[in-house]
């Protein structure tokens, strides 16, 4: 038997009473929406939304180090959050530009990414920005390498760079200061590296020993980073 249909904002029913719309039919051309099964109106659970995890639960405040006992043992041996940040956002820039490793250069990329050290600004007020840094990178390694794959977790640090970050931590600990490792000591470490990428990259920049002498008055100050 030949059934009439009627449709309401986009569903089709018919007119036997027995029968259940057509959730199935796509709605109509002026615009009427799909109606959502009454599970998905249904908000989420405190339990069940995905929640945001802090750079703080993520990172811990020590960058690596080929001798973790002097980290263990001594207080100073501790990085500045602004540290650990701009390292998180050098893995970032080694992936981006294809790197298998994470050089010095990326170290040099993450500290300027951030930009709101006190390391950062003084390279700034030098002349050495984000873009100059990035151009001359690009001009010692050549085009993007595409078919290079990177880690999907822990991307390895090149030789240069652990020793970087090795000098930085030695530099600090050997000052006798109180406070924390800075980016101000990352950058002298970078320095320190003279056959690194990051060195090659400073010394094109007009970055020298004398003014690496005027760096190292403000390598341990570093204002408290807040996550908030």
């Amino acid at each position: 038997m030949a059934t009439a249909t009627t449709t309401v904002q986009g569903l089709c029913f018919s007119s036997n009473t027995t029968s259940k719309p057509n959730l199935l039919l796509q709605p109509s051309l002026i615009g009427c929406p799909t109606p959502l099964s009454p599970r998905l109106r249904t908000p989420l659970s405190l339990s069940s939304r995905p929640r945001r995890v802090s750079t703080t639960t993520v990172a811990a405040l020590a960058l690596p180090t080929s001798k973790p006992e002097r980290v263990t043992s001594d207080e100073k041996a501790r990085w500045s959050a602004r540290a650990v940040k701009s390292f998180a956002l050098a893995e970032l820039q080694a992936r981006n530009m294809k790197r298998p490793k994470l050089g010095t250069e990326g170290l040099l990329l993450g500290l300027l990414v951030d930009g709101s050290s006190e390391g950062a600004k003084y390279l700034r007020e030098m002349g050495i920005t984000l873009a100059k840094v990035r151009e001359e990178t690009w001009k010692i390694f050549g085009e993007l390498d595409r078919r290079c794959v990177t880690p999907r977790i822990g991307l390895p640090l090149s030789d240069s760079a652990q020793r970087a970050l090795d000098w930085a931590l030695d530099y600090k600990l050997k000052s006798g200061k109180d406070g924390e490792i800075t980016i101000g000591h990352l950058v002298l470490g970078i320095w320190s590296q003279k056959e690194s990428t990051g060195h090659k990259v400073l010394a094109a920049l007009g970055f020298d020993s004398k003014k690496a002498k005027e760096f190292s008055k403000i390598a341990g100050n570093d204002a408290a980073l807040s996550y908030r």
